[in-house]
This record gives C-alpha cells, structure tokens and sequence, in this order.
C-alpha cells in the first residue's frame, strides 16, 4: 500500500466538539420546554448533518420541515455563539498533523457539519496546519455517506480512490470510504465503539493518533 494523501472527519476525528453540540442543542431544547439530553447521547445524534441531529434531539412527535427549519435556526444560532467555549483537538492530533506536513503529505477535511461550522472550526482551532482543501456539508454536494465530498478532494488533488486514506469515527465515515473506493481507517477516540467501525466496513482501526502515520510507510 502506497498511500499519498489523508482526508479527515472534523468531529469525533480532529476535534472533540461533543460539549458544545450538546450544550448548545440542550439550550434550544429548554427554550421549549422540551427535555434534554446528557452528552453521550449526543455521540448517536451527531454524524448526518445538523439538520438530522436536530430530528433526533426532539422529542418523538411529528414535526412538518417548517417546523423542523425553526430549530434548525435556532441551534445554528446557539452553536455560534458557543462551538469554542469546550471543544478543542483530541491529544495526539497537533503531533499527527506536524508529522503530515514533514512528510509532505496531503490533507483535506470532510465533514457533515455545515461548511461554514466547518471552515471555522478549523480556522480557529488548528490554525497551525495547511489543509488542502476543508468541506463541509455544502448545498448542491450530498452529505457522507454519498461519495461525492470524498471524490470531489481526490479529483482536485489530481490523485486516485486508492491513494486515500480515509479517517473517521462513525460508521457514515466507514461507508463513505467504502463508496468511495478509499482505504477506510477507523478511530477509537471519537464518538463510536469499534464493533460500529468494523461492522462497516473499517479496513484498520486506531486506539491514537500516530498510529495513522504507520499506514504510511
């Protein structure tokens, strides 16, 4: 295996932004009334986009997507005033990133969080490291697990599927490498357990960081 470049998740992956999703989802959620949820839970609510974290977060009920669209708001509203107040790199991911750029290995993050969630966060919080190209979910490209993110980086590299490692936590990120003909490398740090990540279709997994650079040799 000969792998030239790496495209990561955001959350679960790089950053631990867990607190703050569900800080600032738990505020919409009492404005309301409604009951919220402890954190952990929100490890489950995460993944799909903003939007189906919102569906999930809710109170069983039917909602008609006015309504849906309203909360929606209104979390984009509280995540923005709170998305740095706890979250920040998981430990070992400043050292991976260092080791990437001596290696001169290309680096591209894609997320289902929203694009401009996306691009700050990574702004802000790893503002140290050149990432090739930063996606989030972006109207026209359909989110992970669909593989039009994931091809779009490799395309604009000017590399193939099977150049890729692709890093993250979550079962959508082990179907996304699946569809997209990536080497699919699963992380013990995030928000899910390892059967999760072997279930779908997780070619290697790793309990830290560094031992993404062993992959690479």
């Amino acid at each position: 295996m000969n792998f030239k470049a790496v495209i990561f998740d955001l959350d679960g992956t790089l950053i631990d932004t867990i607190d703050d999703l569900a800080d600032s989802m738990n505020s919409v959620l009492l404005a309301s009334g409604f009951p919220t949820h402890e954190t952990n839970k929100y490890k489950y609510f995460v993944g799909d986009g903003m939007k189906n974290l919102v569906k999930r977060a809710l109170p069983e009920g039917d909602y008609d997507d006015s309504i849906i669209e309203e909360y929606l708001r209104q979390m984009k509203e509280q995540y923005a005033k709170n998305w740095a107040a706890k979250s920040k790199p998981y430990s070992g991911i400043p050292e991976l990133l260092d080791s990437l750029e001596r290696l001169q290995i290309p680096k591209a993050v894609l997320s289902n969080k929203a694009h401009e969630f996306t691009v700050e966060v990574i702004k802000e919080l790893l503002p140290k490291w050149n990432f090739d190209f930063v996606y989030g979910e972006r109207q026209g490209i359909t989110r992970k697990p669909d593989p039009s993110g994931a091809l779009e980086i490799v395309n604009n590299l000017g590399l193939k599927p099977e150049d890729i490692l692709y890093v993250g936590d979550t079962s959508t990120d082990m179907k996304t490498a699946k569809n997209a003909g990536m080497y699919a490398v699963g992380v013990l740090w995030g928000f899910r357990e390892e059967a999760e990540l072997l279930e779908h279709g997780a070619d290697s997994i790793i309990a830290e960081p560094l031992k993404l650079l062993e992959l690479l040799k």
